[in-house]
């Protein structure tokens, strides 16, 4: 079915990289959204009116809120495939983030406001009139929700959008809660127990539960989190399939947006090679990484010595590195050696984790070199990974 909406509605829609074709997915969330909301929202409001349930009523309104949700979905994508300008040169990605963090913003209120009217009508609670056909609204709307959850999960998969994971993800939590509502129903009608309030109450966790989640996967790359580790092995993989490469590091990957990723990082190649060629095999990997990943990518070179020496002793001294935490790894080694000491610089690359300051890292590396030789003096530059995984090399 999925299939068949697309072809339908979403012109190109293999291509979800392509921002236009991501807002015209965007288009296809929020029209469903909003019609079939709407018309929860309506069959709801008429059930509850019916049985004078605060259960039932709220869960109407919170189906009139997800058609406020889908609407900013709709306008979000909308703002998010505009294309970029003098003032806004990587464009307008973030405003999908920013929708969706709209989104969930509106769920964590409707949901503080109906758990307050869910308490009042603990304290002061109504009798509850039995109907059947609010229970037949109430199963309908389960399966409609259920659906929705489906669908909306279906299409944020397909181009990755987390304000659509954060509309399906709300779905699944109204369809829950509209259960509790259903089975509460029933306890009151056969058992004459009058939990009306409590059932309202349940209504309001889920929703604060499903708002709290959706904020958060919003509010993550909006504050910049690291890039999915899958995607840094593979691009580390690619990278250094070409020969002329001998290590990557400081990779940066800044996202503007789903589709609209930059990155930069530093390659190591042999210091005595032919500098036009590095430069040569160096643009042809930035052209690869940008036609494969859709990132813009700057690749700085970083020119090593790999004479034996310098490459045994690099070696020792990475071991060494690692006995301190496993997780560390070193990169730009050079020698400058003197008729009384030999300095050996290098730049550390420490995970945010390592119990370890900065201060505390060197006189540790120090003290280990120093077990090799106490000719050996270390200037040590320490970085912080950008990614979960950093490589130093082959």
């Amino acid at each position: 079915m999925i299939d068949f909406f697309l072809r339908r509605w979403v012109s190109d829609h293999q291509n979800t990289q392509d921002p236009a074709v991501r807002q015209r997915y965007g288009t296809l969330s929020g029209v469903v959204g909003i019609v079939l909301n709407l018309l929860l929202f309506a069959g709801k409001f008429l059930a509850g009116a019916l049985t004078a349930s605060i259960a039932v009523i709220a869960d109407a309104f919170n189906n009139l809120s997800d058609a406020g949700s889908s609407i900013v979905t709709l306008v979000g994508f909308r703002l998010a495939g505009q294309k970029a300008d003098e003032d806004h040169p990587f464009g307008h990605g973030r405003m999908e983030y920013l929708s969706g963090l709209l989104i969930s913003l509106v769920i964590l209120l409707v949901g503080l406001e109906l758990g307050k009217s869910s308490v009042e009508k603990i304290l002061h609670p109504e009798e509850v009139t039995f109907s059947w056909l609010s229970v037949g609204i109430l199963a309908a709307a389960i399966l409609v929700k259920l659906w929705l959850f489906w669908f909306n999960r279906a299409l944020s998969r397909r181009i990755g959008s987390t304000a659509m994971a954060a509309t399906a993800t709300d779905s699944l939590s109204d369809a829950a809660a509209t259960a509790v509502v259903l089975i509460c129903t029933f306890i009151d009608h056969y058992l004459h127990v009058n939990i009306d309030g409590v059932a309202g109450l349940v209504v309001a966790v889920f929703i604060l539960r499903a708002g709290w989640g959706a904020a958060k996967d919003t509010l993550d790359p909006l504050l910049g989190q690291s890039p999915d580790p899958a995607l840094v092995s593979a691009i580390q993989k690619d990278i250094l399939a070409h020969p002329e490469i001998i290590g990557i590091h400081d990779m940066i990957v800044h996202d503007y947006g789903p589709g609209r990723a930059i990155m930069s990082l530093h390659a190591e190649v042999p210091a005595d090679c032919d500098i036009m060629a590095a430069h040569d095999t160096i643009d042809a990997v930035e052209q690869e990484i940008k036609n494969k990943y859709h990132i813009l990518t700057v690749i700085h070179m970083d020119p090593i010595s790999l004479d034996e020496s310098t490459v045994q002793l690099r070696q020792q001294i990475a071991a060494l590195v690692r006995e301190i935490d496993p997780e560390l790894s070193i990169h730009d080694f050079r020698i400058t050696a003197g008729p009384k000491r030999t300095n050996l610089i290098f730049d550390v690359v420490a995970p945010y984790r390592c119990p370890l300051s900065d201060s505390e890292l060197r006189a540790a590396i120090d003290r280990k070199a120093k077990e090799l030789s106490p000719t050996y003096f270390t200037v040590v530059e320490i970085d912080h990974a950008y990614t979960a995984r950093e490589s130093g090399g082959r």
